[in-house]
């Protein structure tokens, strides 16, 4: 390493680019030598792009182990495609790094998101890197291709359609709690495996895009699960003007997840209100969510029938055979 690469003991700006960027990037980013990058889609395709920033002290906590960051970054906006039924084509990241942050660090987040990018077929293909004098902030672009006219969009479920979700709904919201100063005294009975599931949930982000294909196939609507499922359902069916009705009692939990609300029945609603499940919830025909069912099958995801969508304006939550109310059905940014 040369002496003008080094800038107080930490990389130069083209230093960290050419040496743990570029090693990662796809064709299409040029070998991080350009100022843009240069994409094509797929023949007979479309592109599909979503964004999403993650802040230490918010969306993370600052202590988070760098790849696990990285996973989670990438991630969520994975979990983006895999809801509009679109293939992962690439990203690009813009990092905003605090001075304090080190090399080390910076390395252990490049190679865990490396070993994301590759497992997801989804490569770096541009972005841009500062320094800043305030937390570490990040913020990633993803981009996915459909075949014209088949993206899934949230505004197109029909009165009759099921509602259905994939996984398990509430994990990472209470692994959250459990990494909080005072955690529920409900999760702290819980035994150490069931406690590291959750934490591994929270942290680790798991998105379907296995099932982007069936999805395109087959669902009428819908949209990942990011700021909690009953406000993220609720935002689903209003921009389809429709209403529904949802079943809280066939939501799935996971055993973690049970236990915790079996212990403290107040953590059930923030199982279904925390948010970061990065699962999707559906909608979709009768017919078309058994064949549905069977493709999440072959790739052994769950895929559990919750509702059923209304010509109604409200959604109504139905629990032990009454009407649920929340004050707030998700994670509030503002």
């Amino acid at each position: 390493m040369t002496a003008h690469e080094v800038t107080q003991g930490r990389l130069s700006e083209d230093a960290l680019i050419a040496r743990l960027l570029a090693p990662i990037a796809g064709p299409a980013g040029l070998g991080l030598r350009d100022d843009a990058a240069l994409l094509a889609p797929p023949p007979g395709c479309e592109l599909v792009v979503t964004v999403d920033a993650l802040v230490s002290g918010i969306h993370f906590f600052a202590d988070d182990p760098p790849a696990s960051i990285a996973r989670k970054l990438l991630g969520v906006n994975l979990s983006d495609l895999a809801a509009k039924g679109a293939d992962p084509v690439g990203f690009l990241l813009a990092m905003m790094l605090p001075d304090a942050l080190s090399h080390d660090w910076i390395k252990a987040f490049i190679d865990g998101l490396s070993g994301a990018a590759n497992i997801a077929g989804c490569p770096l293909i541009g972005g841009d890197t500062t320094r800043i004098d305030g937390p570490l902030a990040l913020s990633l672009t993803a981009i996915g291709s459909v075949p014209v006219g088949q993206m899934v969009r949230r505004t197109t479920a029909k009165p009759g359609d099921v509602i259905a979700v994939t996984g398990t709904i509430g994990d990472a919201a209470l692994g959250l709690l459990l990494q909080q100063t005072n955690p529920a005294d409900g999760l702290l009975r819980l035994g150490a495996d069931h406690r590291d599931f959750l934490l591994d949930r929270y942290r680790h982000p798991r998105p379907r895009n296995i099932l982007a294909p069936a999805l395109r196939a087959h669902a009428s609507a819908a949209m990942d699960v990011s700021d909690g499922l009953v406000g993220d359902i609720r935002k689903l069916l209003q921009a389809s003007h429709c209403g529904g009705v949802v079943y809280l009692d066939d939501v799935p939990l996971s055993g973690a997840a049970a236990d915790g609300v079996s212990a403290d029945p107040d953590l059930f609603v923030r199982a279904l209100t925390g948010g970061d499940d990065y699962e999707i919830v559906l909608c979709a025909s009768q017919q078309s969510f058994r064949a549905l069912q069977m493709e999440a099958a072959r790739f052994d995801l769950p895929l559990h029938l919750i509702g059923h969508v209304t010509d109604k304006q409200d959604v109504v939550f139905k629990h032990q055979g009454g009407d649920m109310n929340f004050a707030h059905g998700s994670y509030q940014h503002f």
